[in-house]
């Protein structure tokens, strides 16, 4: 099923999800939403702290856009080593991807967006010198072949549909995975702040923190494994 292409306030596109009727991004602003919740919120407090190698996972290429923007960070930062799973099922096509127009808003080479897409799945490919990067097209809940091990995970980009699309994983029982993914004092990262979502954080084990939320948004949500 096919999804429609969406301009978002700040200028960036989103798309509509055919099969699910939601959008992949804020309306407010794609690109300004990936920035807040995922790089300003969730990696950037992580280098910060002197690392010198950074795992990420994620829950949702989608549009490959998170993907992109950490790419774009660690071409800024040649002295970590960055390593990058992401999970998605239902792939957007290639049509749909060659309209979307985060390069031009990002100001980077279409080619840093596309070899996201075009790089294969279940495979680690050292797409920079010091960014290791691989798709794993699986159910993120069942999977029994993960790209990773348990408790070797720093920080986790949660960015499944909202809850009323995608329930399961946003209860206890789909949270407890990226609990056992991160390492200890790892986190995870998300646009949601739900009240039941944030008690069902807890029931897995994570320290909730919430935090001021992009634009149209008052709050977003972290969730540190102690």
């Amino acid at each position: 099923m096919s999804n429609e292409l969406v301009l978002t306030t700040d200028g960036s596109h989103t798309l509509r999800s055919g099969q699910f009727g939601v959008e992949y991004h804020s309306l407010h602003g794609a690109v300004q939403e990936s920035l807040h919740v995922f790089i300003h919120s969730g990696l950037k407090p992580i280098l910060e702290t002197g690392v010198k190698q950074v795992h990420i996972l994620e829950m949702g290429f989608g549009t490959g856009l998170n993907a992109l923007l950490a790419r774009q960070v660690a071409q800024t930062r040649p002295d970590i080593a960055f390593r990058y799973d992401t999970y998605e099922q239902f792939p957007v096509s290639p049509v749909e991807v060659a309209g979307l127009n985060y390069p031009a808003q990002l100001g980077v080479a279409a080619d840093l967006f596309v070899g996201l897409h075009d790089c294969g799945w279940e495979k680690t490919i050292d797409l920079d010198p010091n960014f290791k990067f691989q798709k794993h097209r699986a159910d993120y809940l069942k999977d029994t072949d993960r790209p990773y091990s348990p408790g070797e995970v720093d920080l986790i980009f949660y960015d499944a549909f909202a809850p009323r699309s995608q329930p399961e994983f946003w209860e206890t029982e789909g949270l407890e995975v990226g609990y056992a993914a991160l390492r200890a004092g790892g986190s995870l990262v998300t646009y949601c702040a739900k009240g039941q979502f944030k008690r069902n954080l807890r029931a897995a084990g994570f320290t909730v923190v919430p935090l001021p939320g992009p634009p149209g948004k008052r709050e977003m949500t972290k969730g540190v494994k102690a």
